[in-house]
């Protein structure tokens, strides 16, 4: 089913054991959403396991595999996740955005996620976006792995999917932290979690750390897809590929659509926060990753730990609170 934000419809969590209904926000942010998954491996560390759980992109694909009880297995195969294994999951198309995503969606339900939301473990919805309209969908109803698909539809990279008669694309143009879907389903407690808070300017800030090998930068991923389209880099064809100079100082591809994205994200995240607060923000410092950086899932599950550790005595005086 498709509902429009602020729309009936969803069904409401009850209170178990006399305590709080505690939900958990999701927000999106491409390859830095590793950090959920350290997010909520320290949570249940804290005993906190919420009956909700929304997302909006990545958010989606975490939670959704989450609220299957699939987290430990999906922490396990990304660890694993060198950059060979994600460009293998990468199929290109020529119409919509640069990545069908078919690739992905269908490993994702061989290994994780397909069954209905009805047969979840946790109640869990996403966010997407109506192309033609701009409203926000929330996806509750229905195929989950078909949900997840169209929350991950990032402009201009993936293509958007046509769900139930509405052709939908990325949540985060509307509603990057879905705390207000949260609120929707019956949550008394939202604890949200923000990838953004540190992102705006980080692509062309220098960064003190060593450099990542050319195949791991934004700059190796706009080559190898461009390959993929027949556009020869210049080691294999002998001709440059681009020309030279001033044209080698500006960003990359991907560089300028992430951080666009970034910009966009951040803003609009920043003003729904400030609407539709939560109970407790957690935000994970992961500027330095880039949108593709799937492979590097061990520093982001660590700073998502990292992230909870820095609110652990809010989040006790809130929950020790919620309780009383």
């Amino acid at each position: 089913m498709l509902s429009g934000a602020g729309s009936v419809g969803l069904a409401c969590a009850e209170p178990s054991g006399g305590g709080p209904v505690i939900g958990l926000a999701l927000g999106s942010g491409a390859a830095r959403g590793w950090a959920h998954l350290g997010v909520l491996l320290e949570l249940a560390r804290e005993g906190v396991v919420p009956q909700i759980i929304t997302g909006c992109s990545i958010g989606a694909f975490v939670g959704a595999a989450a609220a299957s009880g699939d987290l430990d297995k999906l922490v396990r195969w990304a660890e694993t996740l060198k950059w060979q294994d994600v460009v293998s999951l990468l199929d290109v198309s020529l119409r919509g955005g640069l990545i069908k995503g078919q690739k992905l969606i269908d490993f994702f339900e061989r290994n994780f996620v397909d069954r209905d939301f009805t047969e979840l473990d946790q109640r869990f919805a996403c966010v997407a976006t109506e192309l033609s309209t701009g409203r926000e969908i929330w996806l509750h109803e229905g195929s989950v792995s078909a949900a997840v698909r169209a929350s991950i539809a990032l402009p201009g990279l993936m293509t958007p999917v046509l769900h139930q008669g509405r052709m939908l694309v990325d949540g985060g143009l509307v509603n990057p932290v879905p705390v207000s879907l949260c609120r929707a389903m019956g949550a008394d407690v939202v604890i949200a979690v923000d990838l953004g808070s540190d992102m705006v300017g980080r692509a062309f800030r220098r960064s003190a750390v060593e450099p990542a090998p050319v195949e791991e930068t934004e700059a190796g991923w706009t080559e190898r897809l461009l390959a993929r389209f027949g556009f020869a880099a210049e080691a294999e064809s002998g001709m440059p590929s681009r020309p030279l100079a001033a044209a080698d100082s500006l960003p990359s591809l991907v560089s300028v659509i992430s951080s666009s994205i970034n910009i966009m994200q951040v803003r609009i995240a920043r003003s729904r926060l400030a609407g539709e607060p939560a109970d407790l923000l957690v935000s994970p410092r992961v500027s330095q990753l880039g949108l593709m950086d799937y492979h590097r899932a061990d520093e982001a599950i660590a700073e998502g730990v990292a992230a909870v550790a820095r609110v652990r005595p809010l989040l006790r005086e809130l929950l020790g609170g919620a309780n009383e």
